[in-house]
């Protein structure tokens, strides 16, 4: 009996240091993609209300998030592209990636009356190209034979900064010109043949809106948000197709791999938005580094078993995709396999 008590004992004061601990640790630290950031800002104030744990996210940008949780400074990374072999074996340890949404990268422009365009593969990279330079261009004119198009230079605006929303780009523009693959290539920041830089979704969104004739890429969000005209983009089977949750969902219907790592441009689904990405959540698999606590890594494994589950809610009121029942499966047994010292956290 005694044995007994002395054992309930040393249970109750665990939990209740476990407890006091948890009570110290009240903030997780992410960084990274900007492409998310509204969702993830509603997300977070409403973690706050329910668990009082603060969480301070900081749109830099996928590259920006990606080399801050190298650096091991924060708890968690924002990614809407994959990280690259290299910057794995940098970091010297497993990184896994937790989709969250999916989103759309869409065409924005500034013409007057902000007329409805449709865009096809070889018009958006001849753009990037620096080959059209008019918006009143035959190719442009022939699909879009209602609008009066201007005699107007278009000026060429892309990311300056490291980012996922240019890798789901440029991995579409890559995939369906093969001298944008050539010369050019994809990834989170190029060598850009053309364009004004500006930082962010929200720099983009803003230097659009400023100059006359300006043509750029941005999530769905910031377009929306900002009542800015985006592009019908012509898609793998011949269809047009409007960035929609719908259309940005029925992208991601393909069989996907455990590890979620798989693009989703040109997709092959007859009626898929074909510039549409998964946005991910990195952090390392093993989470006892750098004087982290246990009740710091359960946190943050906490707090993604919360976006998954109950804070999808908030994706389709700010016009991301939700997870699919499949995706979320994938994600939450890559949450379940995260670890402290080799034990499971949840």
């Amino acid at each position: 009996m005694k044995k007994i008590f002395i054992t309930l004992l040393t249970i109750a004061i665990s939990f209740s240091f476990f407890k006091l601990e948890a009570q110290k640790h009240t903030e997780l630290l992410g960084a990274g993609a900007t492409f998310p950031y509204p969702l993830y800002s509603r997300m977070f104030e409403d973690y706050y209300k329910q668990t009082n744990i603060k969480v301070n996210y900081q749109g830099i940008g996928s590259g920006g998030g990606i080399r801050q949780l190298i650096s091991k400074t924060v708890d968690f990374g924002g990614t809407d592209a994959i990280v690259t072999p290299d910057k794995i074996a940098e970091a010297g340890t497993k990184i896994v990636h937790v989709p969250i949404c999916l989103g759309a990268v869409v065409i924005t422009y500034n013409l007057p009356n902000s007329p409805k365009l449709k865009l096809n593969s070889d018009i958006i990279s001849d753009i990037y190209l620096g080959k059209i330079v008019k918006w009143n261009d035959e190719a442009i004119q022939k699909l879009n034979p209602s609008v009066k198009l201007p005699a107007l230079n278009i000026a060429v605006v892309r990311r300056s900064d490291g980012s996922g929303t240019t890798s789901i780009f440029t991995n579409y523009l890559s995939k369906i010109s093969s001298e944008w693959k050539d010369k050019v290539g994809e990834g989170t920041s190029i060598n850009w043949p053309v364009g004004l830089g500006a930082k962010g979704n929200p720099g983009v969104a803003g230097m659009v809106q400023q100059v006359p004739g300006a043509i750029g890429y941005v999530e769905l969000i910031y377009a929306m948000s900002n009542n800015m005209p985006y592009a019908d983009i012509k898609n793998k089977s011949g269809n047009f197709v409007e960035p929609s949750l719908t259309s940005v969902s029925l992208s991601a219907d393909i069989d996907l791999p455990d590890d979620t790592l798989v693009s989703l441009t040109d997709t092959d689904a007859k009626f898929g938005y074909p510039i549409s990405g998964f946005t991910w959540i990195i952090l390392y698999q093993e989470q006892n580094y750098s004087n982290r606590t246990n009740v710091q890594a359960y946190e943050t494994a906490q707090l993604l078993n919360w976006m998954i589950n109950e804070g999808q809610k908030h994706a389709e009121p700010l016009h991301y995709a939700p997870l699919s029942k499949e995706a979320q499966k994938k994600a939450q047994n890559i949450i379940k396999n995260l670890t402290f010292k080799g034990k499971k956290l949840l």
